[in-house]
């Protein structure tokens, strides 16, 4: 018996691997040579194409498709209908299929606000913030805060998610950090 969790409406290809704990909510797909780590959810109507790797704790809220090139770290959060792509010239009638997918990290931690665009080719930071509707065009450096078409950076987020405003310490959970060589670190 699976020690995972999987509604009746959702279909899981062969060749899956999900970890324990996961739950996989109303009409998603899974699909051939995905991994899903332990202790993640999946909303509704949640889409992972071929060959997708998915971190542990990793939550992907309704309406996502992670496409084949993405690869989800640890505790990254998918806001609802957020975008990954995975062609940068795309043609109906000139398809190039996965040797044209160009790869995209998002790295341990990373939050993705809803309906942010992520094209592909790009990584998202360690902790970085991608803001709401905002479309990403660039690699994101860690705990950086991003908003804006195109996404430009406004500012660093703390480990926890609150916005770093006055100085580099978090006023809700005290961490603290250092500006090295135009990179934020925790001291």
């Amino acid at each position: 018996m699976a020690d995972y969790f999987v509604h009746e409406s959702s279909y899981i290809d062969e060749d899956v691997t999900i970890g324990s704990g996961t739950k996989i909510w109303h009409f998603s797909h899974v699909q051939k040579g995905s991994q899903i780590g332990e202790n993640c959810s999946l909303g509704q109507n949640v889409n992972v194409s071929n060959n997708v790797k998915i971190g542990n704790g990793v939550k992907i809220q309704n309406n996502v498709s992670v496409y084949e090139g993405v690869v989800l770290e640890d505790y990254v959060f998918c806001g609802p209908s957020c975008v990954f792509t995975n062609d940068l010239t795309p043609r109906s009638k000139y398809p190039k299929g996965s040797v044209g997918y160009k790869k995209t990290l998002i790295k341990y931690g990373a939050s993705i606000g809803a309906n942010a665009t992520i094209v592909c080719g790009h990584t998202v930071g360690r902790w970085a913030m991608i803001a709401s509707g905002a479309v990403v065009t660039k690699d994101v450096p860690d705990y950086a805060l991003m908003a804006g078409v195109p996404a430009r950076q406004v500012g660093w987020v703390c480990e926890c998610g609150m916005p770093l405003k006055d100085g580099l310490k978090c006023k809700v959970c005290g961490r603290e950090y250092v500006l090295m060589d135009g990179k934020l670190e925790e001291k």
